[in-house]
């Protein structure tokens, strides 16, 4: 009888992290995913960041299957708590500097204390919803800080709705401030792109209330000719097809960082 042995790599480690936020002024917490990493090599490091109304934890019951991503794609993923920021530095509440959190707080922090690879060719980032614009956003402002950047269901243009989901706590009522919505938005930032200057990639299903907006944003990147895998398909603004994408996108990262490897 021929025997045959089945060997599943273990899991990656799961562990919730508080800091201090020189930012913020208060502690914030993070989770951070590790592969076992047993030969201690620095790695590459993926953040991602949760929509409105979530948390540090949303990423990982969302998706459960990243403690598994992590060890197979042999990467680290960060999920930092956001609060309902959109991620801004906001220009009118002091209180809301959530860019300059991820930016100079989160990231030195986490390549100080763990094996992640110090460099934007080893630096990706990517959200869904809220998280899906500010993972655009932060990586269009700080092409210095990350190589390639992502979208799941992003509100990559919130000007259609704004009323909602604490905006204009951090822009200002929009009809008395709308340069500062027009400047804060990806839609408008894409603009100021040059071609490769990122590795870029968002999806959105079809029933998704931000598919007209993120399909807007496709088209007009093929009009700027800005290269960028853009998907769109079935499904609706939920979990299940965060969990679905996150998958695909997680590919395309390691894609960008094995063509960058050192």
């Amino acid at each position: 009888m021929l025997a045959v042995l089945i060997c599943f790599s273990a899991s990656a480690s799961v562990d919730t992290v508080q800091f201090y936020s020189n930012s913020l002024h208060k502690q914030v917490k993070f989770v951070i995913i590790q592969p076992k990493n047993k030969t201690k090599v620095l790695i590459p490091a993926v953040y991602l960041l949760h929509g409105y109304g979530g948390n540090q934890r949303q990423w990982p019951q969302a998706a459960p299957q990243l403690q598994q991503k992590a060890e197979d794609l042999n990467m680290i993923l960060i999920c930092p708590d956001g609060a309902n920021s959109w991620y801004f530095d906001s220009p009118v509440d002091s209180s809301i500097r959530y860019e300059s959190f991820i930016i100079k707080d989160l990231i030195p922090y986490v390549d100080q204390h763990y094996l992640t690879l110090p460099d934007k060719k080893h630096r990706a980032i990517t959200g869904l919803s809220m998280g899906g614009h500010g993972g655009l956003y932060l990586a269009i402002r700080n092409q210095s800080v990350f190589g390639a950047a992502g979208s799941i269901c992003g509100g990559v243009d919130y000007r259609p709705f704004p009323n909602n989901w604490e905006i204009k706590k951090a822009l200002g009522d929009y009809a008395s401030n709308k340069p500062l919505w027009d400047a804060n938005t990806v839609m408008e930032m894409v603009d100021e792109l040059k071609n490769n200057s990122l590795k870029l990639v968002f999806d959105c299903g079809v029933d998704d209330f931000f598919y007209p907006v993120n399909k807007a944003l496709h088209e007009k990147l093929l009009k700027l000719k800005i290269d960028h895998d853009y998907t769109e398909r079935p499904g609706a603004h939920n979990t299940a097809y965060w969990s679905n994408s996150i998958d695909f996108q997680l590919l395309l990262f390691k894609k960008y960082f094995d063509a960058n490897a050192l």
